[in-house]
């Protein structure tokens, strides 16, 4: 566990294992606690892993004002992976950390050796994925207006259900809880605008991950990413959005891709 200074913040990071870099990218409202330890052992099998807490998130450093962008955090998984030594890295994106990786991988391709989305949010491919998401920025706003704590619960309660919500352990509830303000700067910072054209260019092996459990919307941007890059493959798997990677198909990906 420790911290690393790169485009002018301090990040959070810890590594498990040793071997090829592995980068897991955690999704709005969360923090490097998320990864469920278990999966991170078996990852830590195959290679080093990398977590971190993006900025503005949990341990790592939120600026105030805190108003932030994809493209910010890609450039801060950018500026990571290089001052870590860990070129080229398998990474694994979730929710909006998929986006992340997908701006990585776009912008710094030689940083990268292979990608793993689950549901990564590229919600901008799919009219009617934007049609829910419009829905879920404007319940965010209408928390935000009455109080900024609110914002992460209402946007999960959007995300996982209520029953997904309820069931997360208190720890993590409180983390998303103060996590609040930087999911409300996600949500008005801009959001990856990769076209299908875009994704053509990833000319790198890609799994694409959605859950059964999900909102429609995320399923239908997965399959959208699916069609796009010409290298990947996809699956479903059961559950909700918070996928997890130790899912046997993604440990079997991550070997392949690694050479394991």
């Amino acid at each position: 566990m420790a911290e690393v200074h790169v485009n002018g913040v301090r990040l959070y990071y810890e590594e498990h294992g040793r071997g090829d870099p592995i980068l897991c990218i955690h999704g709005t409202s969360s923090s490097a606690m998320v990864w469920r330890p278990a999966a991170i052992d078996e990852l830590s099998a195959l290679g080093r892993v990398i977590l971190y807490d993006r900025r503005g998130c949990t341990r790592s450093e939120r600026p105030d004002p805190y108003e932030t962008s994809v493209i910010q955090h890609a450039e801060d998984a950018a500026a990571l992976l290089l001052a870590l030594d860990a070129v080229p890295a398998l990474v694994i994106g979730r929710s909006y950390g998929g986006e992340t990786a997908i701006e990585l991988t776009l912008k710094y391709p030689d940083r990268v050796r292979a990608l793993v989305l689950l549901e990564a949010a590229s919600l901008t491919l799919d009219h009617e994925a934007m049609e829910w998401a419009h829905e879920v920025r404007a319940a965010v706003e209408e928390a935000a207006a009455r109080d900024v704590s609110a914002v992460a619960e209402t946007f999960l309660r959007r995300v996982v259900g209520d029953e997904g919500w309820e069931a997360f352990p208190h720890q993590l509830r409180q983390m998303f809880v103060d996590n609040s303000p930087a999911v409300l700067a996600e949500f008005r910072g801009p959001w990856l605008q990769a076209t299908a054209g875009d994704l053509a260019r990833i000319r790198l092996p890609t799994l694409l991950v959605a859950g059964e459990g999900s909102p429609p919307a995320l399923r239908r941007v997965t399959e959208r990413m699916a069609a796009a890059i010409p290298d990947s493959r996809s699956i479903l798997v059961g559950g909700g959005h918070f996928i997890d990677p130790g899912e046997p198909d993604v440990l079997r990906f991550v070997g392949e891709a690694l050479g394991r």
